[in-house]
């Protein structure tokens, strides 16, 4: 597991996430990208705890989806199943168990600013954090996408299931952005990856 583990996340994490998996009974796959988010945890039917991050995630990303998800299972084992997805008790326990994470020799020195500030209230996911997710962009390998916030007024642009969108002016921190085939109106967040079309 923790060679396995070596390859997906950073060095100096990978004998304490070990230790993590190990001591909470994690069953880890790795799997095929999804669009809609980074990671999973689910209670199997046999009570396994079974977590899936994806495969194409960066190494920073893949060690916070994991966590991420690890602290789930935490907090479903420590306050109940009744506890909000991503309420307090999740927030709790996501900032407890990432703590000892945030240092750098683990994170690029230029990322931990916005880790730090991140986990002073750790959202659902780590993309609605808009600094922090063009933070970890870097990390990735090149593509054709651009963030919204990159596109020039009135561009049009193309998301992941083939809609095609206007982009429009900036509410307070999203951008409206009209689609083309039905004249809907909807919100973007600025840093949404996008493939810009001319």
């Amino acid at each position: 597991m923790q060679e396995i583990l070596s390859k997906y996340i950073p060095e100096r994490a990978v004998l304490p996430v070990f230790e993590l998996i190990k001591i909470h009974g994690v069953y880890l796959k790795i799997v095929n990208e999804r669009v809609t988010r980074h990671g999973d945890y689910r209670r199997m039917p046999d009570g396994q705890h079974q977590i899936t991050v994806n495969v194409s995630l960066n190494k920073y990303r893949f060690l916070i989806t994991l966590i991420h998800e690890i602290a789930h299972l935490v907090a479903f084992e420590k306050y109940g199943r009744r506890i909000k997805p991503h309420g307090k008790e999740w927030k709790h326990t996501f900032q407890v168990l990432m703590l000892p994470f945030i240092r750098p020799e683990i994170f690029p020195q230029e990322v931990l600013p916005y880790l730090a500030r991140h986990f002073k209230n750790p959202k659902a996911s780590s993309d609605t954090d808009a600094h922090l997710s063009v933070a970890l962009k870097k990390y990735d390998p090149a593509t054709d996408k651009n963030y919204i916030f990159e596109l020039p007024p009135g561009a049009t642009f193309r998301i992941y299931n083939g809609k095609v969108f206007k982009k429009g002016n900036k509410r307070v921190k999203r951008y409206e952005c009209v689609e083309i085939s039905s004249g809907k109106v909807y919100l973007f967040q600025p840093n949404a990856e996008v493939e810009q079309l001319e």
